[in-house]
Protein backbone atom coordinates (compact mmCIF):
# COMPACT_ATOMS: atom_id res chain seq x y z
CA UNK A 1 0.00 0.00 0.00
CA UNK A 2 1.14 3.43 -0.54
CA UNK A 3 1.85 5.06 2.46
CA UNK A 4 3.27 8.68 0.77
CA UNK A 5 0.45 10.37 2.01
CA UNK A 6 0.58 9.52 5.24
CA UNK A 7 4.00 11.13 5.63
CA UNK A 8 2.20 15.31 4.29
CA UNK A 9 0.67 16.32 7.02
CA UNK A 10 3.33 17.41 9.53
CA UNK A 11 5.37 19.54 7.30
CA UNK A 12 2.18 20.33 5.75
CA UNK A 13 0.27 21.67 8.46
CA UNK A 14 3.78 23.59 9.86
CA UNK A 15 4.18 25.42 6.35
CA UNK A 16 0.16 25.88 6.49
CA UNK A 17 0.60 27.74 10.26
CA UNK A 18 3.34 29.98 8.61
CA UNK A 19 1.99 30.87 5.24
CA UNK A 20 -2.03 30.67 5.45
CA UNK A 21 -3.62 33.48 3.68
CA UNK A 22 -5.37 35.81 5.71
CA UNK A 23 -9.07 35.49 3.94
CA UNK A 24 -12.21 36.62 5.76
CA UNK A 25 -14.01 33.86 5.66
CA UNK A 26 -11.07 31.90 7.47
CA UNK A 27 -11.28 34.67 10.32
CA UNK A 28 -14.72 33.26 11.74
CA UNK A 29 -15.74 30.03 9.81
CA UNK A 30 -18.91 29.50 10.44
CA UNK A 31 -20.83 27.28 8.61
CA UNK A 32 -22.64 29.68 6.61
CA UNK A 33 -19.98 31.77 5.85
CA UNK A 34 -17.72 28.73 4.99
CA UNK A 35 -20.45 27.79 2.24
CA UNK A 36 -20.96 30.87 0.38
CA UNK A 37 -17.16 31.24 0.18
CA UNK A 38 -16.68 27.91 -1.02
CA UNK A 39 -19.12 28.45 -3.65
CA UNK A 40 -18.06 31.51 -4.97
CA UNK A 41 -14.72 30.48 -4.93
CA UNK A 42 -15.52 28.02 -7.61
CA UNK A 43 -14.12 28.68 -10.91
CA UNK A 44 -12.97 32.42 -9.12
CA UNK A 45 -10.18 33.62 -8.06
CA UNK A 46 -9.84 34.44 -4.31
CA UNK A 47 -8.63 38.30 -4.79
CA UNK A 48 -12.14 38.62 -6.47
CA UNK A 49 -13.96 37.07 -4.07
CA UNK A 50 -13.21 38.77 -1.10
CA UNK A 51 -15.29 42.20 -1.85
CA UNK A 52 -17.95 40.32 -3.44
CA UNK A 53 -17.94 38.00 -0.20
CA UNK A 54 -17.92 41.26 2.24
CA UNK A 55 -20.74 42.81 0.88
CA UNK A 56 -22.95 39.58 0.18
CA UNK A 57 -22.36 38.60 3.70
CA UNK A 58 -23.05 42.40 4.89
CA UNK A 59 -26.54 42.14 2.99
CA UNK A 60 -27.65 38.65 3.80
CA UNK A 61 -26.38 37.43 6.81
CA UNK A 62 -27.57 34.34 7.74
CA UNK A 63 -29.35 31.71 5.90
CA UNK A 64 -32.84 32.94 6.24
CA UNK A 65 -31.95 36.22 5.00
CA UNK A 66 -30.52 34.63 1.81
CA UNK A 67 -33.39 32.33 1.61
CA UNK A 68 -35.79 35.29 2.03
CA UNK A 69 -33.98 37.69 -0.87
CA UNK A 70 -35.82 38.54 -4.38
CA UNK A 71 -34.10 36.91 -6.80
CA UNK A 72 -33.05 40.24 -8.20
CA UNK A 73 -31.21 41.05 -5.18
CA UNK A 74 -28.73 37.70 -5.27
CA UNK A 75 -27.87 38.11 -8.78
CA UNK A 76 -27.38 41.75 -8.56
CA UNK A 77 -24.68 40.71 -5.34
CA UNK A 78 -23.61 38.13 -7.93
CA UNK A 79 -22.92 40.75 -10.52
CA UNK A 80 -19.59 40.16 -11.97
CA UNK A 81 -18.49 36.85 -10.41
CA UNK A 82 -20.15 35.14 -13.31
CA UNK A 83 -21.62 31.72 -13.49
CA UNK A 84 -24.95 32.90 -12.12
CA UNK A 85 -26.64 29.61 -11.41
CA UNK A 86 -23.98 29.14 -8.42
CA UNK A 87 -25.84 31.78 -6.66
CA UNK A 88 -29.60 30.70 -7.86
CA UNK A 89 -28.93 27.14 -6.18
CA UNK A 90 -26.87 28.93 -3.09
CA UNK A 91 -30.67 30.12 -2.96
CA UNK A 92 -32.16 27.04 -3.35
CA UNK A 93 -30.01 25.22 -0.57
CA UNK A 94 -30.68 28.12 2.18
CA UNK A 95 -34.57 27.29 1.46
CA UNK A 96 -33.79 24.04 1.81
CA UNK A 97 -31.98 24.69 5.20
CA UNK A 98 -35.06 26.63 6.35
CA UNK A 99 -37.16 23.99 5.83
CA UNK A 100 -35.66 21.25 6.60
CA UNK A 101 -33.19 21.80 9.40
CA UNK A 102 -34.15 25.00 11.24
CA UNK A 103 -31.88 26.97 9.32
CA UNK A 104 -28.85 25.57 10.11
CA UNK A 105 -26.61 23.37 8.15
CA UNK A 106 -26.09 20.50 9.81
CA UNK A 107 -23.12 18.98 11.31
CA UNK A 108 -23.63 15.84 9.39
CA UNK A 109 -21.38 15.35 5.77
CA UNK A 110 -24.04 12.67 4.29
CA UNK A 111 -26.56 15.40 5.26
CA UNK A 112 -25.04 17.94 3.62
CA UNK A 113 -24.82 16.15 0.50
CA UNK A 114 -28.91 16.09 0.38
CA UNK A 115 -28.83 20.06 0.30
CA UNK A 116 -29.61 21.19 -3.34
CA UNK A 117 -26.26 22.52 -4.17
CA UNK A 118 -23.58 21.36 -1.79
CA UNK A 119 -21.58 18.10 -3.44
CA UNK A 120 -18.60 16.45 -1.79
CA UNK A 121 -16.19 18.92 -1.96
CA UNK A 122 -18.77 21.63 -0.37
CA UNK A 123 -19.78 18.80 1.95
CA UNK A 124 -16.52 18.25 3.14
CA UNK A 125 -15.12 21.68 3.66
CA UNK A 126 -18.42 22.80 5.41
CA UNK A 127 -18.27 19.49 7.78
CA UNK A 128 -13.86 19.70 8.04
CA UNK A 129 -13.65 23.77 8.22
CA UNK A 130 -16.98 24.82 10.22
CA UNK A 131 -17.66 21.58 12.27
CA UNK A 132 -13.92 19.89 12.52
CA UNK A 133 -15.41 16.77 11.11
CA UNK A 134 -12.45 14.18 10.23
CA UNK A 135 -13.95 14.25 6.09
CA UNK A 136 -11.31 15.08 3.46
CA UNK A 137 -12.48 18.00 0.69
CA UNK A 138 -11.12 17.31 -2.49
CA UNK A 139 -11.31 20.17 -5.06
CA UNK A 140 -8.87 21.08 -8.21
CA UNK A 141 -5.97 22.48 -6.09
CA UNK A 142 -6.22 19.16 -4.19
CA UNK A 143 -6.33 16.75 -6.73
CA UNK A 144 -3.24 18.46 -8.52
CA UNK A 145 -1.16 18.35 -5.45
CA UNK A 146 -2.28 14.81 -5.27
CA UNK A 147 -1.32 14.07 -8.71
CA UNK A 148 1.82 15.37 -8.51
CA UNK A 149 2.86 13.72 -5.30
CA UNK A 150 2.13 10.56 -6.48
CA UNK A 151 2.96 11.08 -10.09
CA UNK A 152 -0.28 9.99 -11.24
CA UNK A 153 -1.09 9.85 -14.94
CA UNK A 154 -4.67 8.81 -14.53
CA UNK A 155 -7.29 11.09 -15.26
CA UNK A 156 -7.95 13.24 -12.22
CA UNK A 157 -11.30 14.66 -13.41
CA UNK A 158 -12.67 10.83 -13.47
CA UNK A 159 -15.26 10.40 -10.65
CA UNK A 160 -13.57 7.22 -9.57
CA UNK A 161 -9.95 8.69 -9.36
CA UNK A 162 -11.69 11.85 -7.42
CA UNK A 163 -13.04 8.60 -4.89
CA UNK A 164 -9.74 7.33 -4.90
CA UNK A 165 -8.11 10.79 -3.78
CA UNK A 166 -10.83 10.83 -1.10
CA UNK A 167 -10.18 7.85 0.73
CA UNK A 168 -7.09 8.10 0.46
CA UNK A 169 -6.81 11.59 2.19
CA UNK A 170 -9.12 10.28 4.74
CA UNK A 171 -7.05 7.57 5.98
CA UNK A 172 -4.46 10.37 6.74
CA UNK A 173 -6.44 13.25 8.44
CA UNK A 174 -4.87 14.66 11.58
CA UNK A 175 -6.93 14.49 14.40
CA UNK A 176 -8.35 17.66 14.95
CA UNK A 177 -7.14 19.29 12.28
CA UNK A 178 -9.29 18.53 8.97
CA UNK A 179 -10.34 21.53 8.36
CA UNK A 180 -6.73 22.90 8.55
CA UNK A 181 -5.10 19.76 6.96
CA UNK A 182 -7.97 20.29 3.55
CA UNK A 183 -7.18 23.94 3.60
CA UNK A 184 -3.53 23.59 3.69
CA UNK A 185 -3.68 21.50 0.72
CA UNK A 186 -5.87 23.75 -1.14
CA UNK A 187 -3.40 26.78 -0.35
CA UNK A 188 -0.53 24.84 -1.56
CA UNK A 189 -2.77 24.56 -4.81
CA UNK A 190 -3.48 27.64 -5.11
CA UNK A 191 -0.59 29.35 -4.21
CA UNK A 192 2.82 27.22 -4.69
CA UNK A 193 1.76 24.01 -6.60
CA UNK A 194 -0.08 25.96 -9.24
CA UNK A 195 -1.77 25.18 -12.52
CA UNK A 196 -0.47 27.46 -15.16
CA UNK A 197 3.37 27.64 -15.40
CA UNK A 198 6.21 26.42 -12.95
CA UNK A 199 5.16 25.16 -9.67
CA UNK A 200 7.32 26.89 -7.13
CA UNK A 201 8.89 24.01 -5.89
CA UNK A 202 11.77 25.32 -4.06
CA UNK A 203 9.48 26.85 -1.46
CA UNK A 204 7.14 24.00 -1.40
CA UNK A 205 7.63 22.08 2.25
CA UNK A 206 6.26 18.63 -0.03
CA UNK A 207 9.25 18.96 -2.60
CA UNK A 208 11.07 16.13 -1.42
CA UNK A 209 8.04 13.80 -1.23
CA UNK A 210 6.95 14.53 -4.78
CA UNK A 211 7.65 12.28 -6.99
CA UNK A 212 6.94 14.38 -10.18
CA UNK A 213 9.18 16.87 -8.90
CA UNK A 214 11.94 14.18 -8.76
CA UNK A 215 11.52 12.97 -12.07
CA UNK A 216 11.41 16.89 -13.18
CA UNK A 217 7.74 15.83 -14.89
CA UNK A 218 5.71 18.10 -12.11
CA UNK A 219 4.96 20.22 -14.85
CA UNK A 220 2.94 17.87 -17.37
CA UNK A 221 0.97 16.41 -14.08
CA UNK A 222 -1.95 15.83 -13.95
CA UNK A 223 -2.28 14.61 -17.51
CA UNK A 224 -5.14 16.57 -18.90
CA UNK A 225 -7.32 15.15 -21.46
CA UNK A 226 -7.81 16.59 -24.88
CA UNK A 227 -9.80 19.72 -24.65
CA UNK A 228 -12.78 20.11 -27.27
CA UNK A 229 -12.53 23.41 -29.19
CA UNK A 230 -14.19 26.30 -28.03
CA UNK A 231 -17.28 27.20 -30.50
CA UNK A 232 -17.34 30.81 -31.09
CA UNK A 233 -20.68 33.13 -31.59
CA UNK A 234 -20.84 36.05 -34.06
CA UNK A 235 -23.33 38.74 -32.37
CA UNK A 236 -24.50 41.91 -33.11
CA UNK A 237 -24.85 43.93 -29.89
CA UNK A 238 -27.13 47.00 -29.65
CA UNK A 239 -26.83 49.99 -26.89
CA UNK A 240 -30.04 51.63 -27.37
CA UNK A 241 -31.11 54.34 -25.08
CA UNK A 242 -34.07 56.94 -25.60
CA UNK A 243 -33.84 59.72 -23.12
CA UNK A 244 -31.63 58.51 -20.50
CA UNK A 245 -33.17 54.80 -20.71
CA UNK A 246 -31.47 51.89 -21.85
CA UNK A 247 -33.12 48.83 -23.67
CA UNK A 248 -32.54 45.53 -21.98
CA UNK A 249 -34.40 42.67 -22.30
CA UNK A 250 -34.23 38.92 -20.53
CA UNK A 251 -32.60 36.07 -21.30
CA UNK A 252 -34.22 32.74 -21.70
CA UNK A 253 -34.92 30.87 -18.08
CA UNK A 254 -32.27 28.06 -19.69
CA UNK A 255 -29.11 28.13 -21.14
CA UNK A 256 -26.23 30.32 -21.03
CA UNK A 257 -26.63 33.02 -18.55
CA UNK A 258 -30.59 31.65 -18.07
CA UNK A 259 -32.96 34.47 -16.80
CA UNK A 260 -30.25 37.37 -16.85
CA UNK A 261 -30.58 40.94 -18.71
CA UNK A 262 -29.07 41.97 -21.68
CA UNK A 263 -28.56 43.88 -24.29
CA UNK A 264 -30.67 43.61 -27.72
CA UNK A 265 -28.64 41.40 -30.17
CA UNK A 266 -28.62 38.89 -33.23
CA UNK A 267 -26.62 35.94 -34.09
CA UNK A 268 -24.22 37.52 -36.69
CA UNK A 269 -22.14 39.90 -37.86
CA UNK A 270 -24.10 42.83 -39.37
CA UNK A 271 -22.46 45.29 -41.22
CA UNK A 272 -23.99 49.10 -41.05
CA UNK A 273 -26.74 48.58 -43.27
CA UNK A 274 -28.06 45.60 -42.06
CA UNK A 275 -27.89 46.69 -38.56
CA UNK A 276 -29.87 50.18 -39.39
CA UNK A 277 -32.58 47.51 -40.51
CA UNK A 278 -32.54 45.68 -37.29
CA UNK A 279 -34.13 47.84 -34.86
CA UNK A 280 -37.62 48.25 -37.26
CA UNK A 281 -38.12 44.03 -35.86
CA UNK A 282 -38.03 45.42 -32.15
CA UNK A 283 -41.11 48.32 -33.07
CA UNK A 284 -38.21 50.97 -32.89
CA UNK A 285 -37.54 54.00 -35.41
CA UNK A 286 -33.51 54.82 -34.54
CA UNK A 287 -32.53 57.56 -37.18
CA UNK A 288 -28.63 56.28 -36.98
CA UNK A 289 -26.60 54.22 -35.20
CA UNK A 290 -22.69 54.63 -34.22
CA UNK A 291 -20.22 51.91 -34.36
CA UNK A 292 -18.78 50.43 -31.34
CA UNK A 293 -15.32 48.89 -30.32
CA UNK A 294 -15.96 44.97 -30.85
CA UNK A 295 -15.10 43.26 -28.59
CA UNK A 296 -15.46 39.44 -27.11
CA UNK A 297 -16.72 37.17 -24.01
CA UNK A 298 -15.15 33.94 -23.55
CA UNK A 299 -17.38 31.20 -21.71
CA UNK A 300 -16.19 27.49 -20.72
CA UNK A 301 -17.30 25.84 -24.16
CA UNK A 302 -18.38 29.81 -26.24
CA UNK A 303 -16.83 32.34 -26.88
CA UNK A 304 -18.83 35.51 -28.26
CA UNK A 305 -17.12 37.73 -31.03
CA UNK A 306 -19.50 40.87 -30.47
CA UNK A 307 -19.70 43.98 -32.91
CA UNK A 308 -21.67 46.63 -31.46
CA UNK A 309 -23.89 50.18 -32.38
CA UNK A 310 -25.26 52.90 -30.03
CA UNK A 311 -28.45 54.94 -31.50
CA UNK A 312 -30.87 56.89 -29.83
CA UNK A 313 -34.64 55.86 -30.49
CA UNK A 314 -37.41 58.32 -30.89
CA UNK A 315 -39.58 56.16 -28.53
CA UNK A 316 -39.60 53.33 -26.75
CA UNK A 317 -40.55 49.73 -27.70
CA UNK A 318 -42.47 47.59 -25.19
CA UNK A 319 -40.35 44.58 -26.60
CA UNK A 320 -37.68 45.73 -23.93
CA UNK A 321 -37.62 46.90 -20.27
CA UNK A 322 -36.19 50.38 -20.15
CA UNK A 323 -33.79 50.76 -17.03
CA UNK A 324 -32.13 54.44 -16.22
CA UNK A 325 -28.45 54.31 -14.41
CA UNK A 326 -30.04 53.99 -10.88
CA UNK A 327 -32.55 50.85 -11.99
CA UNK A 328 -28.97 49.93 -14.21
CA UNK A 329 -27.26 49.72 -10.58
CA UNK A 330 -30.05 48.71 -8.20
CA UNK A 331 -32.33 46.62 -9.95
CA UNK A 332 -31.36 44.86 -13.96
CA UNK A 333 -28.24 42.19 -13.31
CA UNK A 334 -25.92 43.24 -16.83
CA UNK A 335 -23.28 40.60 -16.56
CA UNK A 336 -19.70 41.22 -17.34
CA UNK A 337 -20.18 39.30 -21.12
CA UNK A 338 -21.21 42.84 -21.71
CA UNK A 339 -18.37 44.52 -19.64
CA UNK A 340 -16.58 46.03 -22.39
CA UNK A 341 -19.94 48.19 -23.11
CA UNK A 342 -20.61 49.35 -19.04
CA UNK A 343 -18.65 52.89 -19.74
CA UNK A 344 -19.95 53.62 -22.57
CA UNK A 345 -23.59 52.58 -21.32
CA UNK A 346 -22.86 55.08 -18.00
CA UNK A 347 -22.22 57.92 -20.68
CA UNK A 348 -25.04 57.90 -22.44
CA UNK A 349 -27.13 57.10 -19.09
CA UNK A 350 -25.23 60.33 -17.27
Amino acid sequence: MDDLLSKIPVPLLAWYDQNARVLPWRENPEPYRVWVSEVMLQQTRVEAVKPYFERFLAELPTIAALAAAPEAQILKLWQGLGYYNRVRNLQKGAREVLARFGGVLPADFDALLTIPGIGRYTAGAIASIAYSLPVPAVDGNVLRVVSRLQNRTDNMQEPRVRREVETALAAVLPQGRAGDFNQSLMELGATVCMPNGAPHCACCPLAGLCRAHALGVEQSRPVRPEKKPRRTEERTVFLLTCGKRIALRRRPDRGLLAGLWELPAVIGRLDADGAMQAPAQWGLCVPSLTPLSEAQHIFTHLTWHMTAWAGEAETESPAFIWANAEELAHDYTLPSAFKAYFAEIALRLA
